[in-house]
């Protein structure tokens, strides 16, 4: 791993939010990765519930400033970054007042998703693509995390295809069965169709369940991995069939070599 750009895009991480299987892996893997000589960059949405004084998280205003068009609306991007504690790793954060200033993450008090969970998840795709653009930074894996980062690789392998930087970055996708009920907003869809991805690419989507978002990850992912000891029949079975490196379930206590192995095939 020495010297090899490894970007990270994930929907939660520790220290910034509580301990999941997802926030967690999101730590671990990093500090893997950084302890072996690689070159590590974190990005998450900066949610209204993390402390910006705490975490010690300043504005970039040289990456801030740049207005996403999101459903044919012009959506500012603010960058913030902080340093995770004694681990010499930067962590970005993916702003929005519309969209991350609540304090709630995916649900509202009464446990309903929020209804622009889309178009939050296309917002930090396209931030995180258009940020790393700037930073002139090309990754040589970009491993994914979580369902509100599950249209990445979406955006890189369809939008943003002719992107230089991107030209040898390889995605891994990891799969968990930690979700949500019920779907997101149907107009989902037509939101994509809008930034001229073809229907072909993402029939999945007119249902945007969990199940449907991950296959839509998997479709563009170069590689998967399976994230939890349990996950949906429906998304095993769809890997045990895409023809793709997929490396199973390695438990937190254990996952060290079999990941390093894994990055380095691709790598290869």
């Amino acid at each position: 791993m020495k010297n090899k750009k490894i970007l990270y895009v994930s929907s939660e991480v520790v220290p910034y939010l509580p301990e999941t299987e997802i926030s967690s892996m999101s730590f671990e893997i990093p500090r893997m990765v950084n302890k072996q000589g690689g070159q590590i960059r974190i990005f998450m949405p900066k949610y209204g519930s993390i402390n910006e004084r705490r975490h010690q998280l300043h504005e970039v205003i040289r990456l801030s400033g740049l207005n996403l068009v999101i459903n044919d609306l012009d959506m500012p991007l603010i960058i913030k970054v902080a340093s995770i504690p004694k681990e010499r790793i930067q962590v970005y954060f993916i702003d929005n007042e519309d969209y991350f200033k609540r304090k709630a993450t995916f649900t509202d008090e009464n446990g309903k998703l929020f209804n622009d969970n889309d178009e939050r998840a296309i917002f930090f795709a396209k931030g995180v693509i258009e940020t790393i653009k700037r930073l002139n930074w090309p990754p040589d894996i970009i491993h994914v995390h979580g369902w509100l980062s599950s249209f990445f690789p979406l955006y890189l392998k369809e939008m943003y295809k002719d992107e230089p930087i991107f030209q040898n970055s390889k995605v891994i996708t990891s799969v968990y069965g930690t979700g949500f009920a019920g779907s997101l907003n149907k107009k989902l869809f037509d939101k994509i169709m809008f930034d001229e991805i073809g229907k072909n690419k993402i029939a999945d989507i007119k249902n945007p369940n969990y199940n449907n978002l991950m296959k839509t990850a998997i479709d563009f992912s170069d590689a998967l991995i399976v994230g939890s000891e349990k996950i949906p029949k429906e998304l095993q079975d769809y890997l045990d069939k895409c023809k793709k490196p997929v490396l199973g379930y390695q438990s937190k206590d254990s996952f060290i070599e079999e990941y390093t192995e894994f990055y380095n095939k691709l790598l290869n």
